[in-house]
């Protein structure tokens, strides 16, 4: 019998992204590299729990869902998330800053400075900069501040991120324009919070960390994986939980987040047997049956 591991999802370090498997063990990913696995024939995607405890009853959840937990862990992971307002008392620091993810595609957010700029590669932020640093409270009233007075959403959806990271503008100049206009309208705010430091405007660039130059565009985007089905790429470049795989049908773009919860196993062969969704369009199988 093969031996088959659990995936912990996507991980950003500073040599770049980082499956992440039960137990701790990473697999680095660089481009070139084929990625190919195999999803246990016959098996089913269990929840993965919450805060690091197990589902108690192993529920299963539908393999279309990014988060793979029963509605019960998911009420108990977001209630301990800084997303949620429920730890109004953490004692941490706090950024706020400004992600830019291609033209128009603008928003505010917030992350604890220990985090460093992890959250926004977690985010596949194209470019971004700090706008200030300060108590959470703070930092969460500068975000709501920046909503309400410039109407800059906390929000982008991902379906809308993949759909331009292949039609960037070429110099970092036109990619930083955005966010340098915003964070100097940010600077003319009176409601700023006092307790908030400023930070000057210091955009930083992710087109090469993401290996966004030359990226063809996608030809679909993965939709579910399912019991037997295998998938295999060569891997052109990687952007928040996305990895983009060149496959014999054209680039198809994987979310990571759908490998959790599943078992999953080394595979053969060259073809992707995983539904895949046509970019704007249907649903197709892709071979598994």
């Amino acid at each position: 019998m093969r031996q088959a591991w659990r995936c912990s999802g996507l991980r950003w370090s500073g040599d770049g992204p980082v499956l992440v498997w039960g137990g701790g063990r990473g697999s680095p990913l660089v481009w070139g590299k084929r990625v190919v696995f195999g999803v246990v024939d016959g098996g089913v995607r269990t929840c993965v729990g919450a805060r690091g405890h197990a589902c108690p009853v192993r529920a299963v959840v539908s393999g279309r869902s990014t988060g793979a937990r029963c509605e019960e862990c998911a009420r108990l992971d977001r209630a301990h998330s800084v997303a949620a307002d429920t730890m109004a008392d953490d004692p941490r620091p706090y950024h706020v800053y400004l992600a830019w993810f291609g033209p128009g595609m603008v928003k505010v957010g917030i992350t604890a400075v220990e985090r460093g700029s992890a959250r926004l590669l977690e985010q596949g932020a194209v470019t971004f900069s700090w706008l200030g640093q300060g108590p959470l409270m703070a930092a969460r009233r500068a975000e709501e501040l920046l909503r309400a007075a410039l109407k800059v959403p906390d929000r982008i959806p991902y379906a809308d991120k993949r759909a331009v990271r292949a039609a960037l503008p070429g110099s970092p100049g036109e990619r930083v324009a955005e966010i340098r206009e915003l964070h100097a309208r940010v600077g003319r705010l009176d409601a700023w919070p006092e307790s908030l430091r400023r930070a000057p405007f210091e955009p930083v660039d992710h087109t090469d960390v993401f290996g966004l130059v030359g990226l063809p565009a996608a030809e679909g985007v993965v939709s579910e994986l399912v019991g037997g089905g295998v998938v295999s790429g060569e891997l052109v470049a990687a952007a928040g939980p996305d990895l983009h795989l060149a496959t014999e049908r054209g680039v198809v773009v994987l979310d990571t987040r759908l490998m959790t919860g599943w078992e999953l196993t080394a595979a053969g062969g060259d073809r992707l047997t995983v539904p895949v969704r046509e970019l704007g369009g249907r649903d197709v199988q892709g071979g598994l049956f």
